[in-house]
């Protein structure tokens, strides 16, 4: 390769010194010259690339990525349990749960099982649903804008060895919305919950 792009620039200057004895020769140079610097150009940056895509794959994989993401190459199959819940509103936790559990399936190389069947189990509860006002109207004194926040802990165990991969006693995750505008708390409710599952699920990733 080395020979044919030396051929090739060698050509390109030989081309570029040559006298020009009309304005038709000229042109013919020009086409010549811009048709030699076409392949050599296209030719440098491929072979170019190729040390740089080498490269990208190797730090990936020392870093422990696999298609979808860095998750546990030991762990096959995950029961999620349903939510428990210490909050009156019964909905909270069974929405959360079936929320976790979609987030698995579709985002991990992780596969839903039943309990008797999985390598992990991965257990949680809401603590507390709260409300809060903000940025109050000066005219009304009616909270424009409202903020609705959730408090979870989550725990996830490997049922084959007992170790515990992941413990969080606490997880806070909010979602605003404006009365003003249509938006209700049950909307900000669902954002906060498919935030939070994102979260779970991001949990599950290998230590690395």
């Amino acid at each position: 390769m080395n020979g044919t792009m030396r051929n090739a620039e060698g050509a390109l200057s030989t081309a570029s010194v040559a006298p020009a004895g009309s304005s038709g020769r000229k042109d013919r140079l020009y086409r010549y010259r811009f048709a030699l610097r076409l392949p050599l150009r296209s030719a440098l940056a491929k072979w170019s690339y190729l040390p740089c895509a080498g490269l990208l794959l190797a730090a990936l994989a020392g870093c422990g990525y696999r298609a979808g993401g860095p998750y546990r190459a030991e762990v096959r199959t995950v029961y999620v349990d349903m939510f428990g819940s210490k909050e009156f509103r019964r909905d909270l936790e069974f929405k959360l749960t079936e929320a976790v559990k979609k987030r698995i399936a579709t985002d991990t190389p992780y596969r839903l099982a039943e309990r008797e069947n999985a390598d992990t189990i991965l257990m949680g509860e809401v603590l507390e649903e709260r409300q809060a006002a903000l940025a109050p109207d000066s005219r009304s004194r009616q909270p424009r804008e409202q903020v609705a926040t959730l408090a979870v802990r989550v725990q996830w165990k490997d049922v084959r060895s007992g170790r515990i991969l992941v413990e969080h006693p606490v997880i806070l995750q909010s979602a605003d919305y404006l009365r003003a505008t249509g938006e209700s708390e049950h909307l900000a409710e669902e954002r906060a919950i498919d935030r939070l599952a994102t979260r779970i699920v991001t949990l599950m990733y290998e230590d690395w």
